[in-house]
C-alpha cells in the first residue's frame, strides 16, 4: 500500500499542510474515519467518509454493485464518440463502470460499480474467476467438439485453459471459463469449424443473471470478496 492511501496524504493535499501537522492531528484523535476516531496514520478508502476537527473534509460516498443485462449490438464502452456504447443505454445518475468486458454480439451479464477496489480484484484473479455461457451454434454438437472445446484449443498463439464444456441440446451447450481472452468462445468454435449464432453469459463467480430481460437491472452484494 503506498503512501498516497494514508490519511496523512489526504490531510496534507486536503488542508494544505505539512507532514508533521497532519502527523500531530492524526496523534491526538482529531480525525474521524469512517466514523471511528484513529490515532494512527491508517489506510483510508475512496468511498470513506473523513472528518478532522469537526470539519467534513470527505463525504461518504454510496457504493453500488449492478447485475444488468447487456443486450445484443451494444458496445462495453462508456466512450460517447463510439457508436452503440454502453453509457447512451444505462439508466444510472451515478457513473458505473463495467467489470469486464462482453463484446457487441454477445448477450447476457454484464457487472457495474463505482468501486475501484473492484478492479484491482479482477486484474489479480483474471484467471480464477468463473464465467458461464450458453452458447448456440450452427450445426450439430458432436462428442469431438465437446472433447476438444474442454481440453483446450490453440488461438491467437495460446492455447486455452481446460474448461468445463457440456451440450444442453443438439445446437446448444453451456461453457465455464477462468479466462477472459477476446472473443474467446467464439475463436475457438471457429477453430473447429463452427460458428457461434447467440452467446449469453449467463453467471460471473457468484452472480447470476437469473430473470433479468436486456436492459434491465438488480443490485447485487459487495462484488469483494476476502
Amino acid at each position: 500500500m503506498t503512501f498516497r492511501n494514508r490519511l496523512q496524504y489526504f490531510l496534507v493535499k486536503r488542508l494544505q499542510i505539512s507532514n508533521k501537522k497532519a502527523l500531530e492531528l492524526i496523534s491526538v484523535g482529531a480525525c474521524r474515519v469512517a466514523s471511528k476516531q484513529v490515532f494512527e496514520n491508517v489506510e483510508i478508502q475512496p468511498f470513506e467518509e473523513i472528518i478532522c476537527e469537526g470539519e467534513i473534509l470527505r463525504e461518504e460516498k454510496k457504493l453500488y454493485y449492478i447485475a444488468f443485462y447487456k443486450p445484443v449490438g451494444i458496445e462495453t464502452t462508456l466512450n460517447q464518440a463510439i457508436p452503440d456504447n454502453l453509457q447512451a443505454i444505462l439508466p444510472f445518475e451515478e457513473k458505473l463502470f463495467p467489470v469486464g468486458r462482453l463484446d457487441k454480439a454477445s448477450e447476457g451479464l454484464l457487472l457495474l460499480t463505482n468501486d475501484g477496489r473492484v478492479f484491482d480484484k479482477t486484474l489479480r484473479k483474471e484467471h480464477q474467476t468463473e464465467k458461464e455461457y450458453i452458447v448456440k451454434v450452427d450445426k450439430p454438437i458432436t462428442a469431438s467438439f465437446i472433447q476438444q472445446m474442454s481440453s483446450g484449443i490453440t488461438i491467437m498463439g495460446q492455447t486455452t485453459l481446460p474448461c468445463l464444456v457440456e451440450a444442453i441440446d443438439e445446437y446448444n451447450f453451456r461453457i465455464i471459463l477462468v479466462q477472459g481472452l477476446n472473443r474467446q468462445i467464439r475463436r475457438m468454435c471457429y477453430k473447429l469449424d463452427y460458428e457461434v449464432l447467440s452467446l449469453k453469459r449467463i453467471r460471473i463467480d457468484q452472480v447470476h443473471l437469473g430473470d433479468l430481460q436486456p436492459n434491465e437491472y438488480r443490485e447485487v452484494g459487495e462484488l469483494i470478496g476476502e
